[in-house]
């Protein structure tokens, strides 16, 4: 019941941002609402570069890109105010659990494999997960978030009660190393990571899919609302198609793809947005047969953990949340 609630409050709010857009019935351009997680960066590249290059116009779809208002465009997206959205499969453990799962589904994987991990100042002792003890660490005391720190840190053999936990306040990881105001962060290496090698300091990292493949879940993930997906199943396969070939050019031409998602947001930083594209090039479909495509047995491992560890209101249920039917067959 909360969570209809939630969804309530916010359609109340924002309706006016959105309109909801009829099928196309006699050849018109079919309207599509895709609505970002965040401000414009290289996870969204594919949607920008199937823009610009014309692959939606192929597909005789008009997308409309927005930015969501802040924790809100999963709930939109439930909500039927959009059909589009980028979410993660941690964050969408709270969608899915209990009796009344949130009404979307997860439609294609962005990024193949997991790149993010926890960051340090170099030889500070914190290159693997035992060493954050006695050491502080930027938190959003997230139940998921804390639970796979702990989980590193005692697999290694450390003691998690001993790693200090300060109420993050991060927005630009470079400054709080720098400024020793906390010691590790948890960070994507393809935006935060890259922008660390740029300014020249000099850090230590380790990845979570490294330490253990449960944590290798899929984030970011393109998700879109379940009544769309019933009532259109034949634009959202158009709009993938077209986002599929988005990526992938963005995965061919990293620099051309850069400054087409620069032009649609010039007030980021270009070699930021270059060096972090030329990072994500290869780690968009890695060793998928497809780009987007799910592998079943590593979606449900992430949730089998979650639910062992108790981590969301509910268990999570399995072969729930996620689909390839909606890619193009290749």
């Amino acid at each position: 019941m909360k969570k209809l609630i939630s969804i309530l409050l916010i359609v109340l709010i924002i309706s006016a941002a959105f309109v909801s857009c009829s099928g196309n019935k006699n050849g018109e351009t079919e309207k599509i609402t895709f609505v970002l997680d965040w401000t414009p960066n290289t996870n969204h590249t594919g949607i920008y570069v199937a823009e610009k290059l014309g692959y939606f116009a192929e597909e005789g779809l008009s997308v409309s890109v927005a930015q969501p208002p802040e924790d809100s465009s999963v709930m939109l997206v439930a909500s039927g105010k959009a059909d589009f959205s980028i979410s993660f499969q941690d964050s969408l453990a709270a969608a899915f659990a209990g009796e009344e799962p949130l009404p979307v589904t997860a439609v294609a994987a962005v990024i193949q494999h997991n790149t993010s991990g926890i960051i340090s100042r170099k030889d500070e002792g914190m290159s693997r997960p035992a060493g954050l003890e006695g050491h502080s660490y930027a938190t959003w005391n997230g139940a998921i978030e804390l639970a796979t720190l702990k989980s590193v840190v005692e697999s290694d053999g450390g003691d998690f009660s001993k790693v200090s936990l300060i109420p993050s306040t991060v927005t630009d990881e470079v400054s709080a190393l720098k400024t020793k105001s906390v010691d590790s962060i948890w960070v994507f290496y393809g935006w935060a990571g890259v922008k660390t090698e740029l300014e020249g300091l000099e850090t230590d990292y380790f990845a979570f899919s490294d330490i253990d493949p449960v944590f290798d879940y899929y984030t970011p993930v393109l998700i879109a609302g379940n009544e769309f997906l019933k009532e259109r199943p034949e634009a959202a396969k158009a709009f993938l198609r077209a986002v599929s070939r988005g990526y992938e050019y963005a995965a061919e031409n990293p620099e051309k793809a850069a400054d087409i998602l620069l032009e649609a947001a010039p007030e980021l930083d270009r070699e930021l947005v270059i060096a972090s594209q030329k990072y994500l090039a290869d780690k968009y479909q890695a060793d998928a047969a497809q780009w987007g495509e799910f592998d079943s047995t590593r979606w449900n491992a992430f949730y089998q953990w979650v639910n062992k560890e108790g981590l969301a209101e509910g268990n999570v249920p399995l072969d729930h949340g996620f689909t390839n039917d909606y890619l193009p067959k290749k």
